[in-house]
């Protein structure tokens, strides 16, 4: 019986989702918020299938586009170096799926997941958003969750470890903290800290073209409260990669907008120096103890340049299995509880460990599959580069170099195990196709409001109406 309410729940879920496409992929961006709040506080005992609730959404989206709406008009999707890589990889990956070292196929299939199943969103993205505004307005509107989601994080840092509000999955009560002090590693509305990183990351990236736009002054001061709590949150999450990387994009932001367009420079200095002010003196006076309790982790612990250097030094994991690997999915914690909970073949031991991304790729897919998984990655970093660069509306071209400098810093951030960053990762991957399009939209209303402002000009004249 369990059983069969299962599965109804699961086709009605993707029925529904399969309905309106682009109603999905917006539930889907509200989705990776509350997932952890349904996880952790509302329906704990519905934790492991709240978790592919996303999953189901993006599926039943995926028939709607891919199958039921084929007479749409689309955004032409043509790239042959990314197609090609795209094509390596998946065979690749469906290969190593089946990896006897598995155990079981079933684990690898489901190891397919983080490398395959969000892919189509750069396609189906491309065609989501008919004009800039509304790029724009689906910005904004999911920034504004960074209000209520900040001040969650508030009262979390503010809260001891042991309250609810801070308990993780399970109700188990996090051992992250900063190290002396009574306070929590905040993990936000996510399940974990990891998630919550991401997604300030994410957010961040978005934000500061978003500052740097031409708006009226209520979105403005409401895009300056957003980031004074991003800002403070990041310090509470105790991470040095979210704080570290945001400000490699802020600096690489500015340098690379103002060495491509030096006339911005007075723009982005008038735009930008109120939100700074704001932000500096915000967190010096509401948020010390937050910043205070980053540093002193950021100068207590390991180092992060040698975590760093470290994390790219693959060679070690290609001398266990030579030119093979151990399949698809074999280093993902969720298959490891895939295999317990389905009574599964145990999988052959790794025998070395694993943390960062690249190692975590170079053990599953072997030297080829991480050759074609990373080729993939290089490319999309590099055309989102020209992208930036052939585009010449103003927004556009910053949202650009946001993904471009997103794709390049986070190389090797967690993305196969992350499934939050898989779902910002390919809807950036999306911009490619997407920017273009719209730039060519704008232009073509520009231009229909120049034929139709030369148009009544002309009648006028013709008419006698007027007097020279």
């Amino acid at each position: 019986m369990k059983l069969l309410l299962f599965l109804v729940a699961v086709a009605s879920i993707i029925y529904l989702s399969s309905i309106n496409w682009r109603r999905s992929i917006y539930a889907i961006f509200l989705l990776v918020v509350g997932e952890g709040i349904l996880r952790k506080w509302v329906l704990p005992q519905a934790s492991d299938f709240i978790y592919f609730l996303k999953d189901l959404v993006l599926l039943g989206a995926y028939l709607k586009y891919f199958v039921f709406s084929a007479d749409e008009m689309r955004v032409p999707v043509r790239n042959f170096g990314i197609n090609l890589f795209i094509f390596l990889s998946a065979g690749l990956c469906l290969f190593q799926a089946f990896n006897p070292s598995l155990g079981s196929p079933i684990a690898g299939l489901f190891g397919l997941k983080g490398y395959l199943l969000y892919i189509p969103l750069m396609w189906m993205c491309a065609n989501l958003f008919r004009s800039e505004e509304e790029l724009y307005k689906f910005i904004r509107l999911n920034l504004l969750l960074m209000i209520p989601v900040g001040l969650l994080g508030i009262v979390q840092f503010l809260s001891p470890p042991s309250s609810p509000i801070n308990l993780l999955i399970g109700g188990e009560v996090s051992n992250a903290g900063f190290t002396g002090l009574d306070k929590i590693r905040i993990t936000g509305p996510f399940s974990y800290i990891a998630g919550f990183t991401t997604f300030l990351g994410f957010w961040f990236a978005l934000l500061v073209p978003i500052l740097s736009r031409n708006q009226a002054r209520i979105w403005q001061l409401v895009a300056t409260i957003e980031m004074v709590l991003l800002v403070a949150n990041s310090f509470m999450t105790g991470s040095r990669s979210v704080v570290f990387a945001n400000a490699i994009f802020l600096v690489l932001y500015l340098s690379f907008s103002m060495a491509t367009q030096a006339s911005t420079i007075v723009t982005y200095v008038r735009r930008f120096t109120i939100p700074a002010i704001v932000v500096f003196f915000a967190v010096n006076r509401w948020f010390s103890a937050a910043f205070g309790a980053f540093s002193a982790r950021v100068t207590g612990t390991d180092s992060a340049v040698d975590r760093i250097t470290g994390a790219f030094n693959v060679i070690p994991y290609f001398a266990y299995k030579q030119l093979d690997g151990y399949g698809t999915g074999a280093t993902h914690q969720a298959v490891r509880a895939l295999r317990n909970a389905l009574d599964l073949p145990q999988a052959e031991a790794i025998p070395i460990g694993f943390e960062n991304e690249m190692g975590r790729i170079a053990l599953e897919l072997g030297p080829f599959g991480f050759v074609f998984w990373y080729g993939l990655r290089i490319i999309i970093i590099i055309v989102l580069g020209f992208v930036f660069l052939k585009l010449k509306h103003p927004f556009l071209r910053q949202l650009a170099l946001a993904a471009f400098l997103v794709h390049l810093i986070q190389l090797n951030s967690q993305l196969v195990v992350n499934h939050i960053f898989l779902l910002y990762y390919w809807f950036l991957a999306s911009f490619i196709f997407l920017l273009p399009h719209l730039e060519q939209v704008e232009n073509w209303k520009q231009q229909q409001k120049l034929a139709e402002y030369y148009a009544s000009t002309t009648y006028f004249y013709r008419s006698g109406n007027v007097q020279l």
